[in-house]
């Protein structure tokens, strides 16, 4: 009975959240960012503002349709993903399990064109994801032996999330090409290397 209770008490958190993520970017897409507020959204979202900040800490967060699962889900991926398997695999599978989930939901390049719209949306990203790259780093470098500092794991994990911000740029200047797309040919580019000509001896070089 306890455990019925708990799993209708985590779907209804579920819902929940997805409704003012929802409300968020609807009412984002039709005011503008700057011109919501907390009170609209959850007004929208027939729930209380305290229970807005219950699920999310301002107005840009739930904007953005930040979800901790999300991080969760990854954190989880990475550690127990095979032990052959490269570490920019891992985070190409954790980046398309996020897609997805967005694409299902139909809200990708609708909240994606939203953001790279607002200087502050893009801020506010920028920000939510330098914390995400820190999380998926460390548990990158324990799954890889190597020390907390090394280079690797953090350009990994940078790399990807770079991956993924230049294609949600790019496809407001392509809409014909999904974010999806874009997103695997900049993973696909990082394992090549964008650069095989790279030299730090050239000549002139101090």
């Amino acid at each position: 009975m306890k455990q019925a209770e708990g799993g209708l008490r985590e779907r209804k958190k579920r819902e929940t959240r997805a409704a003012l993520a929802e409300a968020a970017l609807r009412l984002a897409l039709e005011k503008g960012p700057d011109n919501v507020t907390v009170e609209e959204i959850a007004e929208a979202a027939d729930v209380s503002v305290r229970t807005f900040f219950n699920y999310f800490p301002h107005k840009e967060h739930a904007i953005l349709g930040r979800n901790p699962e999300h991080m969760e889900r990854a954190l989880e991926r990475m550690r127990t993903a095979p032990a052959e398997e490269s570490p920019l695999t891992t985070m190409w599978h954790i980046v398309r399990e996020v897609l997805a989930e967005l694409e299902s939901e139909g809200e990708l390049s609708r909240r994606g064109e939203l953001i790279m719209s607002s200087p502050n949306l893009v801020y506010q990203l920028m920000m939510a994801s330098f914390d995400d790259e820190r999380q998926l780093t460390a548990a990158l470098a324990e799954r890889m032996g190597e020390p907390a500092t090394s280079v690797r794991p953090a350009l990994v994990v940078s790399a990807a999330g770079a991956a993924c911000r230049v294609a949600m740029e790019l496809h407001k200047a392509a809409p014909d090409r999904s974010v999806r797309e874009l997103v695997q040919e900049g993973f696909q580019l990082l394992a090549e290397g964008i650069d095989p000509g790279f030299d730090t001896q050239r000549k002139g070089d101090s």
